[in-house]
């Protein structure tokens, strides 16, 4: 006596191939497999580490004792010290190279964020004669070296009596900083729809109580960028600082640490000491404007 099995109604309907056929285990479409995902989280481990690794061994060399420590690395586990903070915070200049850095860190960040987005707006919602030639105009001047520069910027500065003041370093780091924060502005703003400004001049807003009032708070990742690029470009900045600055009292923190460097020596522990407090501010700074940063930098690349 034979027993059949009758098809299930799931079954009926399909092909007398496809009824013994297992059922398919795929990934779905944008799913990684756990060893693309043990693989991806590794590469980027290690690219933290790798990332992490000048910043930790500044530091670790920043609390041996001797200035020959760098040679022997191994030798300062046994003798750590924060006395090199200390000699660097109670008898040298520190404290005024750090506000020098910061009044020309944020003068610049002011100015230049200010002047940037007024011209990226402008360039963004206004079609006068040569718009588009000005754009490049502007990134035609980032292709000069800072020698070439520095004579005729000497000359203006000397001309309008600036030189060994806060505000000529201000408008040298401005004409800097101002070209690169414009073009991204300009690239910002084009993805802010056009009927926000119609809309504001429908309410009877000026052009500049548009911009201030509706097309400003919009660009608020955009605006964050150009800060923390013209505030890391005044800050970390040698040459200029340098050449118009001549009171020790009024040198930026990047050209007060040379002083720890002379014609035969360097004080590499006290370098890496003032190193890391250098490096204090800028991660104040980047903390503040970090929630904004990554929305800031994409927002620019395309236009919708």
């Amino acid at each position: 006596m034979s027993t059949s099995t009758l098809p299930t109604a799931a079954e009926a309907g399909r092909p007398d191939g496809e009824r013994s056929a297992a059922p398919r285990k795929g990934l779905r479409r944008g799913e990684v497999s756990p060893l693309g995902r043990l693989t991806s989280h590794g590469i980027l481990i290690m690219a933290s580490l790798i990332a992490l690794f000048p910043v930790a061994w500044l530091v670790f060399l920043s609390l041996g004792p001797d200035k020959d420590d760098y040679l022997r690395p191994g030798g300062i586990w046994g003798k750590m010290t924060l006395d090199n903070y200390s000699f660097v915070l109670q008898n040298t200049n520190f404290f005024d190279w750090l506000k020098s850095s910061l009044i020309v860190s944020l003068g610049t960040t002011v100015i230049g964020v200010l002047v940037a987005a007024t011209t990226g707006y402008a360039v963004s919602r206004m079609r006068f004669p040569g718009y588009k030639k000005f754009m490049w105009v502007l990134l035609v001047t980032q292709m000069f070296p800072v020698a070439v520069l520095m004579v005729p910027m000497y000359q203006i500065l000397s001309d309008l009596q600036l030189i060994d003041s806060y505000l000529g370093l201000i408008l040298v780091y401005c004409s800097t900083a101002v070209p690169y924060c414009a073009w991204l502005m300009k690239g910002y703003f084009d993805t802010i729809p056009f009927e926000i400004d119609e809309a504001g001049r429908v309410d009877g807003l000026t052009p500049f109580g548009t911009f201030a009032r509706l097309i400003l708070p919009l660009a608020k990742p955009g605006l964050a960028v150009a800060a923390f690029y013209s505030f890391i470009t005044a800050f970390g900045e040698v040459a200029f600082a340098t050449t118009f600055m001549l009171d020790d009292t009024k040198y930026t923190l990047a050209v007060g640490l040379q002083s720890f460097v002379s014609e035969h020596d360097a004080q590499r522990n006290l370098m890496a000491a003032t190193a890391v407090l250098i490096a204090i501010p800028v991660s104040g700074f980047f903390y503040l404007v970090q929630k904004n940063l990554v929305a800031g930098l994409t927002a620019g690349g395309t236009k919708g």
